[in-house]
């Protein structure tokens, strides 16, 4: 497992067509272990905006930055990107390196 610290995350932020969210959490539920399947993936999350019904954030981390670049140019990412696109309207990503990580107070180390 990667040191807190040393992961890279990516935050995709993402707009679904009107009517289209129930399919997009769908299809982004089964089509997953395309990216957790992925060596150097460490986890993603799908979250859904509270304000916003259409929109959506995935956070997903790397084990580093390389890792992940092999895999947003690899032949199984756009296949994913493919089975997702028809659901979105719009979206951008946003990458970033972990600096500093306080697990809570009641975590096991």
């Amino acid at each position: 497992m990667a040191h807190p610290e040393t992961v890279f995350r990516v935050l995709l932020r993402v707009e679904t067509r009107p009517g289209m969210a129930a399919d997009f959490e769908r299809t982004w539920l089964e089509i997953g272990t395309a990216v957790t399947g992925d060596p150097a993936n460490l986890g993603q999350w799908l979250l859904r905006s509270t304000d916003e019904d259409h929109l959506y954030f995935i956070i997903s981390d790397w084990t580093d930055e390389a890792g992940f670049r092999a895999f947003e140019h690899s032949e199984q990412h756009v296949k994913h990107r493919e089975r997702l696109h028809p659901y979105r309207s719009g979206g951008s990503m946003a990458t970033m390196q972990v600096v500093h990580h306080l697990p809570a107070a009641g975590a096991v180390a």
